[in-house]
């Protein structure tokens, strides 16, 4: 750590995105602060795909390696541990972490995703980022032909559903409860073979987060190998809110093309400012920004 407590740059949030942004920002000799909880939204999943030249690789590996190579970078500093206040003086940012220290910097960049609300099935999380999978193109080719089965609802449910059956026939839709599909959504389904369950969902039956069945609250039960579940989320950090940045309809950060928010000075990047939840996505967006903050401070320090 540095003697002074002054940085060009926080980031709050060292996952892919944040590692990404200070990579950019230590090649460009900028003092960087990295505050990290060290709890990624992908610790349990076995591996990353759809990520060229990494694809299979376990995304923890992946995790460390990003480090080390980070790391490598001598004005890029660490700190773990989970940043719990931030405030915007007149020149700078302040930011306090749950262990009582403070840091101060020019630029902020907020990059600590989402949190998953999991719903209260027995073995919902357990099976998390296993075999209950948010993404067929980030784990559907492992499921390929295999019993499948989605767990969602309404237009999405529907659209969802005929995406998924182009990896597996064997393909089942479960609203857990009643459906709110219109008659029409209905017969289509019906006339792709996709099975239609309306039974609440009671619990997954799994060995080590691989599901070997769904149980329903009728006693019946349904074996499958894979199941998609489109789950509502949250910011896992409230502090880009706390200090104004706007978030949107479907409750991400808004950013521009350069990862700016709505407030001068911070930006935001990774799965907090967009669904589209993939590794590759995540490191652009923080390069993306790395390079965004970079050039502000550049342009700031003309006279």
């Amino acid at each position: 750590m540095k003697n002074n407590n002054h940085y060009d740059v926080i980031i709050i949030g060292g996952s892919f995105a944040g590692l990404s942004a200070a990579m950019a920002l230590g090649r460009s000799l900028r003092d960087v602060l990295i505050i990290d909880g060290n709890q990624p939204c992908n610790r349990q999943t076995p591996q990353s795909h759809n990520f060229i030249t990494h694809d299979g690789t376990p995304p923890l590996q992946l995790l460390e390696k990003a480090k080390q190579q980070v790391f490598q970078y001598p004005t890029i500093h660490y700190q773990k541990g989970l940043a719990v206040a931030a405030k915007k003086n007149a020149t700078d940012f302040a930011v306090s972490t749950e262990s009582g220290d403070q840091y101060t910097s020019k630029k902020l960049l907020i990059a600590t995703g989402v949190k998953d609300i999991m719903p209260d099935i027995k073995g919902f999380s357990d099976c998390w980022g296993i075999s209950v999978l948010h993404c067929p193109y980030c784990h559907g080719y492992e499921y390929k032909h295999q019993p499948t089965a989605i767990m969602a609802d309404g237009d999405l449910a529907f659209h969802f559903a005929l995406m998924v059956q182009n990896l597996t026939q064997q393909l089942s839709l479960l609203t857990n409860g009643q459906s709110t599909l219109s008659a029409e959504q209905k017969r289509i389904l019906r006339s792709r073979n996709i099975t239609l369950i309306e039974q609440p969902i009671n619990e997954l039956i799994h060995q080590s987060g691989h599901i070997e069945k769904i149980g329903f609250e009728n006693g019946e039960s349904l074996e499958i190998s894979a199941l998609y579940a489109k789950i509502p989320f949250t910011q896992t950090s409230h502090l880009a809110e706390k200090l104004g940045c706007n978030i949107n309809e479907h409750g991400y950060l808004q950013v521009n093309e350069k990862q700016l928010t709505s407030v001068p000075g911070i930006y935001a990047a990774g799965d907090n400012t967009s669904p589209e939840r993939a590794l590759s996505i995540a490191i652009a967006a923080g390069t993306r920004s790395g390079a965004a903050i970079n050039m502000e401070l550049v342009m700031e320090s003309i006279d």
